[in-house]
This record gives structure tokens, C-alpha cells and sequence, in this order.
């Protein structure tokens, strides 16, 4: 991708506003309440590191994908959920704390599967041999891009709950901004194959966001977790970060491929519909 404003700059500075943003929403207790639903947390964490990422390869496969949207489609399995989920969790009379939880247990474990799957995945649709950005060094990149804008506001939260929650909503506000720069900036380097993109990878992006719901929802009821719990972590698997994603894979500083955020900006688009409709459908029992 050609060096720019966008690139060197805004991408950077987007993803570490997007991550001090979830951090304000983050606590130490959200942590310990891992101890507080350890059979939920550990069904949640399963579905989204185990099972999507395996579902995922599957469907890339299955649409025979090119390789950079195969692995954009990668990486948004491997991005954690966010505060857009605890939201639709809450709509659907879902357990909101347990989402807190997921996302923040999710949130740290991605420093270490997001890196691990999409090394994987460049192996497996880019070719043996093919170069892995995310070593190491790219590795330590992602901590510094990620947790430490965490860190920051978690304990800006922590010092000043009254300044965070007052933090809470420009930060969104800024967020989304960027998040709409990073997508022109994708869309604009990218315009001569939207179309073609879109055709290529919309039905596998629908098929994953509807497997995403499914497994994360009817997992859960299967293993008898209450109806709450499974809605929370039906909306967690199901409603990606898909900022985060689009960041890593367009940003010079990790993978540096607008193709790859193709995938993840349609799954967010899509995922607003399915999600409510699934909402919707799950609640229908508790409001008769």
C-alpha cells in the first residue's frame, strides 16, 4: 500500500483511539468475573478461538476465495468482540456482564491467537514459503498498538470513573470517524475491484456471520447454559471488531493490504441486520 497521511498516520492513531475506547469501558473486575461463570467464559472462549477459526477456514475454502480476501476473512475470526456487542446483548436480554467479561478476556487473549491465525492463514491461501509479517517484531508492534491503549484507559476508568464516563462518548464519536477514513481509504485504493470483491466475498461473509451467530448461540443451549448467557455469547461470536480488523490489515505498520480489509468492512455492514433480526428472533419466547 502506498505511503500516505492515512497510512502512516490516521490508521495508527484510529486503532489506538478505537482500543483506549474499549479500555474505558474495562475493569479489573471484569476479569475476576471469569471465576464468577467459568463454564460460560470457557464455552465463549472455545467458540471464538477454536470453533470460528476452523469454520471460517472452511467457508474461505468452500467459496474458493482468493488469498488476500481468504485471509481478511481470517483475521476478522480471529478479532474480538467489542462494545457493539454488549449493546446487542442487552437489546436481546442477554447476560451483559458476562459480554463485559468475554470482551475483555477475548481482548487479551487476541495479542496472542490474532498473530498465531493469521500467520496460519498466510501459510495455508498465500503459499508455502510466502513471508509472515506478523513475526516477532510485528508481534511486540501489536502489543504496543493494542494493550497499551488499553492499559491507558483502563486506568483512566480506574482513577476517574466520573472523567472516563464522560470520555466514553466523544471517544466513540472519534472512533466511528476514523473507522470511516480507514474504509475510504480502502474503498478509494480498492474502487476498481469493489465490485468484484463484493461478488466474491459477500455470500462467504454472510455465510460466516451466520455461522458465527448460530455457533455462538445454540452452543450454549446445547451444553444448557441459561438463556441469558447464551444470547451474550451468541452476540460476543457473532459481532466482530471489525475496526481492528480493518486496521491490522491496511496499517503499513502490520499487514499493509487494503485487500484484506475487504472482507471485514462488508462483515460489518451485514452484521447490524443479522444480528438484530437474530436478536429479535431469540427474544420473541421472553417478551410473550
Amino acid at each position: 500500500m502506498e505511503s500516505s497521511a492515512i497510512t502512516t498516520v490516521v490508521m495508527p492513531v484510529a486503532l489506538g483511539v478505537i482500543m483506549f475506547g474499549l479500555g474505558l469501558s474495562l475493569t479489573l473486575e471484569d476479569f475476576k468475573r471469569v471465576v464468577v461463570y467459568p463454564r460460560a467464559v470457557v464455552v465463549g472462549l472455545a467458540c471464538q478461538t477454536l470453533l470460528l477459526p476452523i469454520a471460517c477456514y472452511g467457508i474461505a475454502r468452500a467459496f474458493q476465495l482468493p488469498p488476500p480476501l481468504a485471509v481478511g476473512l481470517m483475521l476478522l475470526a480471529a478479532s474480538p468482540g467489542g462494545a457493539t456487542a454488549n449493546l446487542f446483548s442487552h437489546l436481546a436480554k442477554g447476560d451483559v456482564a458476562l459480554n463485559i467479561t468475554l470482551t475483555a478476556t477475548n481482548s487479551l487473549l487476541s495479542l496472542f491467537t490474532l498473530p498465531l491465525v493469521v500467520n496460519l492463514s498466510l501459510e495455508a491461501f498465500m503459499g508455502h514459503g510466502q513471508s509472515i509479517p506478523l513475526q516477532f517484531g510485528k508481534i511486540l508492534q501489536v502489543f504496543a498498538v493494542v494493550l497499551v491503549p488499553v492499559a491507558i484507559g483502563m486506568l483512566v476508568r480506574a482513577r476517574s470513573p466520573s472523567r472516563a464516563a464522560r470520555l466514553d462518548r466523544p471517544v466513540r464519536v472519534l472512533s466511528a470517524l476514523f473507522l470511516a477514513l480507514v474504509i475510504a481509504a480502502a474503498v478509494a485504493k480498492e474502487k476498481a475491484n469493489l465490485v468484484d470483491y463484493f461478488r466474491q466475498v459477500g455470500l462467504a461473509a454472510l455465510a460466516f456471520n451466520l455461522t458465527s451467530l448460530a455457533v455462538g448461540y445454540l452452543l450454549p443451549r446445547v451444553v444448557k447454559l441459561p438463556k441469558p448467557q447464551s444470547n451474550a455469547i451468541g452476540r460476543e461470536i457473532g459481532i466482530h471488531t471489525g475496526t481492528l480488523a480493518i486496521t491490522i490489515a491496511s496499517s503499513p505498520l502490520l499487514l499493509t493490504d487494503t485487500r484484506m480489509a475487504i472482507p471485514p468492512a462488508i462483515y460489518s455492514l451485514i452484521m447490524f441486520f443479522t444480528a438484530a433480526a437474530m436478536g429479535w428472533l431469540v427474544s420473541r419466547p421472553a417478551r410473550a
